[in-house]
Formats: C-alpha cells, sequence, structure tokens
C-alpha cells in the first residue's frame, strides 16, 4: 500500500482509466459504503479525466433507485431491503452499463430516477464516443448483478465509525443526530457486512482506495 497526496492519487487512478484498453467506453465503477468519500473521489476524478481531454459522463447509483412506495417493503430500518429492494439493476445495465459495453450502441440514459421528487425519469437518449469514460458511484456495485459489466473497480474503504460521524455531519440539517445513528447501525452497516459477506466486494476491486484521511489517501492494487 502506497500513502500519496490527494492529487497523486487522483493522478494515480486517472493513469489506471487511461490503462484500459476496451474498443467502448470505459465503464469505471467507485463502490463503497455510504459517506466513504465516493462521489466526491468520483466528482474530482472526472475534473481529471476532463482536463486530460477525455469525454466523462458522471453517473450514480442514487438515480437508479426504485420509487419510495417500492423501496422499502421490510422496513425503512431494514438491512435485507437496503441490500435486496433499493436500486433498479436492471433499468442500470439496460439504459447505460450494457449500451457502454461490448456490442452496444452507446445511445444511453444516466438516470431513472428522481429521488427529491420521487419520480421516475426517462431522459432523451445521449450518444457517447467510443472513448468516452463512465465514471459511476455508489453503493453494491460489485455485487453479481453488476459485477461483470465494470472495465474498472474502484473500492473506497472507510472505517465504519468514520462513516457514521461524517454522516452526523453531512445530514444533521434535515435529520437528528439519534436518527441518523440508527439508519447507519441498523440498515447501511449491517448491509454493508450483508455485501460483504454474499460478494466480497474487495476480492473484485482493482485498486482500493483507504479514504479515512482524504488529504493522504492510501493507494492498494489488488491482483485478482
Amino acid at each position: 500500500m502506497d500513502q500519496g497526496t490527494r492529487e497523486e492519487v487522483l493522478g494515480r487512478l486517472a493513469e489506471a482509466v487511461g490503462s484500459v484498453a476496451v474498443a467502448h467506453p470505459t465503464r469505471v465503477a467507485i463502490d463503497g459504503p455510504p459517506a466513504a468519500g465516493k462521489t466526491t473521489l468520483a466528482d474530482e476524478l472526472a475534473v481529471v479525466l476532463r482536463a486530460q481531454g477525455r469525454d466523462v459522463i458522471r453517473a450514480t447509483i442514487d438515480d437508479f433507485l426504485f420509487p419510495r412506495a417500492l423501496r422499502y417493503p421490510r422496513g425503512e430500518y431494514s438491512a435485507e431491503g437496503c441490500y435486496f429492494d433499493t436500486h433498479d439493476y436492471g433499468a442500470l445495465n439496460r439504459v447505460l452499463l450494457d449500451p457502454l459495453g461490448p456490442g452496444g450502441d452507446r445511445r444511453f440514459q444516466n438516470a431513472v430516477y428522481d429521488r427529491d421528487a420521487d419520480a421516475v425519469l426517462s431522459p432523451p437518449l445521449t450518444t457517447a464516443p467510443a472513448d468516452a469514460v463512465l465514471v459511476f458511484d455508489g453503493v453494491f456495485l460489485m455485487r453479481p448483478e453488476l459485477i461483470d459489466r465494470w472495465d474498472l473497480r474502484i473500492f473506497v474503504s472507510t472505517a465504519r465509525e468514520k462513516t457514521v460521524d461524517r454522516a452526523v455531519i453531512r445530514e444533521r440539517q434535515v435529520r437528528s443526530r439519534a436518527e441518523i445513528e440508527r439508519r447507519w447501525r441498523e440498515r447501511y452497516i449491517p448491509s454493508q457486512q450483508l455485501y460483504f459477506a454474499t460478494a466480497h466486494p474487495t476480492d473484485h476491486a482493482d485498486i482500493i482506495v483507504h479514504n479515512d484521511e482524504p488529504s493522504q489517501p492510501v493507494w492498494e492494487t489488488r491482483t485478482n
């Protein structure tokens, strides 16, 4: 494992993206538990790649949720519900990952759901250049429904207690600390434990970014 500045780690991630040799857009997964820093890392990597002249498609698992009425059949605090009932992987593969993959026509949609409005979306189709990069962040991206769709797999790792602390800071304007901690300890953390027990995500990752200290992340390359 190697520690570096954030700029150095972003540079190494961009090099890893550039080393992927495929005849279709490069599909990059940035996986990790809630509040690990996935979205921030994905946004920053997209900036670096665009500065290098790459056409970047930014998308997130939060835009591939089932509508709220369908997401909680097991209850709002269910870890199993978080893992099994939350995300529309069929739609994600159909409208984004498969069109950008081998044999795809590169005509894609980068969202099917508006979380704020709790509404289904159907944005117009966009055609990606063959050398585009999809930078996609979210939880559970190495699960069986998705694992073969990625050309580069990055896992952002953070100590569990740090994710709780970050969640409190991030969400304290809209939820009480007690509510945030309950949601984390009953739903999100156990759902990650279920994910690790069933899908073994770090075994599938090409790169692990240990993000306990975001200004000095630690880089680990996996040989699968």
